[in-house]
């Protein structure tokens, strides 16, 4: 029987569907090709949108680069990805005020494969959703977002999670609850924490 390359849809903790895409860095005025292997033993966040010259979209990526010194602090690749052409993402970045030294690469899914794989595709429209998806060192999908078209996303809360799943990284035994934050208590879940959560909680 004939063997056929069906790529694999994204799962939450496993490997993240590969990709090779084309993308434009407004940093440097230039355009090249990026893998899911050129983020190997980092951390990286896919933040997929909707698309170029809309309305949420800008004010997501606005928030997301004001966020930018805290993601370098812990050394975590953003890419803006969307079905927009590299093309497309130039002249957006130029006219609109909201974009000016937008400081992350913008992927280019224009042939939407990846938007697919990843699950957030809308077929009628060809247009990816509102998609965050954290990848750690290993390559693995460590959360899955997605939230409806006029929503936009709060880098605060990406940050949140992100400082947990490292920490979680560090200390494999440990579960962060509801709201947790860095220097906040953790658990070590084993059966005799069952039904004295709230008591851990107050140790």
């Amino acid at each position: 029987m004939e063997d056929f390359n069906i790529p694999t849809i994204v799962k939450i903790d496993n490997e993240a569907p590969s990709f090779d895409l084309p993308y434009y860095d407004p940093k440097t005025d230039t355009d090249g090709k990026l893998a899911l292997s050129d983020l190997q033993w980092k951390w990286s966040v896919l933040f997929f949108y909707p698309a170029d010259f809309t309305f949420v979209c800008p004010t997501e990526l606005k928030d997301m680069a004001d966020a930018k010194p805290h993601f370098d602090k812990m050394w975590v690749e953003i890419l803006a990805v969307s079905t927009d052409t590299i093309f497309s993402h130039r002249a957006w970045v130029k006219s609109e005020k909201l974009m000016e030294d937008f400081p992350y690469k913008m992927l280019a899914d224009h042939g939407l494969e990846t938007s697919d794989i990843y699950n957030i595709l809308d077929d009628e429209s060809g247009i990816a959703g509102r998609g965050t998806f954290i990848i750690d060192p290993d390559g693995v999908v460590r959360t899955i977002e997605v939230a409806s078209g006029p929503l936009g996303r709060n880098s605060d809360e990406l940050i949140r999670k992100l400082q947990a799943l490292q920490f979680m990284r560090e200390n494999p035994t440990a579960a962060c609850p509801a709201k947790w934050a860095p220097w906040a208590k953790t658990l070590t879940p084993s059966i005799k924490l069952t039904g004295k959560v709230y008591e851990a909680l107050q140790d």
